[in-house]
Parts: structure tokens; sequence; C-alpha cells
């Protein structure tokens, strides 16, 4: 049987924290290396009722996409919700590790995951990583539909690939527009719009957009605009990361026992259709 240790090597092996953003917060957060692992939960977000869940299912060893502390503390008492879900992990020995900006653009990554949910072929990144000679590694991908189809068609595939959200799938441009060249960016997006406008696809998905960046892409071309919910556009990586961790452990001869967390951990829970402009 692993130890948490064996099993950090082979997450780091597969999404190396040297390859995070400088400002990211990611890798070991909470957990005794040499506490063995049987179970690993993944999940996107580090909240209490994912950490309740890790410690109901009996996990050791909690895998999620959003850092815990992205931006520092100096307690961990449990009188905030953060330090409460430490709490609740170390009290039950379950460790908490943490892949974000390394998986956004690990090959495969966020945006692989991403671009499988939706039926894409994939052809590239958005942003190469120039580090990457294979030219695989980066932000975001570029794939094709095997048939274009119409953006209205396009939306509800994308609503059809990705778990439920309150917020639902909106898109921006013409209906009837048709689209095979896809550009996808799991996550937050909007930063990448004059990359994405570069490659000449003919819709962008991703979540987040603001109104200014995506007013702005809109009147700069013929791009259409599909935004998910943060949380739904990362949260096909979790199968993703769960089947790559299964099968380093494979190659090691150990027998890991996993699961993906279903709780829809996004904060927005309620969206009321408007009927009529004023």
């Amino acid at each position: 049987m692993p130890i948490l240790s064996d099993v950090r090597r082979l997450l780091d092996e597969l999404y190396p924290p040297a390859r995070a953003e400088s400002w990211d917060a990611v890798g070991l957060v909470c957990g005794d290396p040499d506490a063995e692992v049987r179970r690993v939960l993944f999940a996107v977000d580090p909240v209490q009722p994912v950490a309740d869940e890790a410690v109901a299912w009996g996990a050791d060893l909690l895998v999620t996409h959003h850092p815990l502390y992205l931006r520092g503390t100096t307690t961990v008492a449990a009188d905030s919700f953060k330090g409460r879900v430490v709490h609740t992990l170390i009290k039950h020995d379950v460790g908490l590790l943490v892949a974000h900006t390394n998986a956004d653009s690990a090959d495969p990554g966020v945006s692989d995951a991403l671009a499988e949910a939706l039926g894409l072929r994939i052809t590239g990144p958005i942003v190469p990583d120039p580090t990457d000679p294979a030219g695989r590694r980066g932000h975001g991908r570029i794939g094709e539909l095997e048939q274009a189809e119409p953006l209205s068609a396009f939306a509800a595939r994308v609503a059809a690939g990705l778990p439920a959200t309150a917020q639902g799938v909106r898109a921006a441009g013409d209906p009837d527009r048709p689209v095979r060249r896809v550009a996808v960016a799991g996550g937050s997006g909007d930063s990448f719009f004059d990359a994405v406008r570069a490659s000449g696809v003919d819709a962008y998905v991703t979540a987040d957009l603001r109104h200014h960046p995506a007013s702005e892409a809109r009147e700069a071309g013929p791009l259409a605009l599909v935004d998910a919910a943060h949380w739904a556009t990362e949260w096909p990586w979790l199968r993703s990361a769960e089947r790559e961790l299964l099968a380093a452990a494979e190659k090691h001869g150990w027998a890991l026992e996993t699961r993906v967390s279903h709780q829809v951990t996004d904060p927005w829970t309620l969206h009321a259709p408007m009927t009529a402009n004023r």
C-alpha cells in the first residue's frame, strides 16, 4: 500500500508544481507524508461539504483543483470556514493536495478534459508552453467538431456535456452561425481573448466572462462566445485526474480506490429567467 509521499510524487509528476503560476498555491496543504493511502477523493473546491464527504467515505487523501489558501494566512483556527476545513481533515487523518494552474497547463490537463466532454478533437493549445517541444502543453485548447453545427446546437451540446448548475450556459452570437473550430479554457478565460481571436476559431467556451471584455470581443469580429459556470468547466478534469492517477498507481502495483465528488460547489444556487424587458 502506498503512503502519502508516494501518491504525492505521482501527482507531482502528472502536474509538476514548478509549472504553476507564480501567484498560485499548489501542492500538499496538510497530511502526514508517512500515512498510508487507500482512498483518494477528487473535487474542485476544498469547502466544508467536500471535507465532510471525504471523512464520510473514509478518504485518506482529498485532491482539489482550487487552493484552500490562495493568498496565504496567519491562522488555521477553526473559527473561520477555511480553518474548520483544515481541522476536519487533520482530525480524521485526511490529507489535502492541490493541483491548480499546474493542472491547467498539463498534458492532459483541465482544458483537455473540457474539450473531451464537448466531443472535440484537440489540435493544440491556445497559448503554447514555450518549454514544451511537443507543443501540447499550455493554456486552453483548440479543437474541432466532426461536423459544423449552428451555434444554438453547439450551446446545447455544451449544456449537455457539462454538469448542471444554476447558471446554465449562455451564448453570444448569431444562433444560426456554423461552429466547427472551437477554443476552450476551463475556468476564467477572458484573459486569452487576443490569442483566441488570432487562432481563427468559430467559438470560444470558457467561464466567468465579464461584460466589457465579452462586448469588446464580440465587436472585434464574428467570434461566438459560450459562457458556462466556472465549476462546471473544471469538473471534467476530476475524471481525467482520477484516470491518470489510477494508471500511474497500477504501474507500481498499488491498489488505490478513487472517487470523484459530484457535489455541486458552484456558489450560485438559483436562476430566475426574465420574461420581459422594461
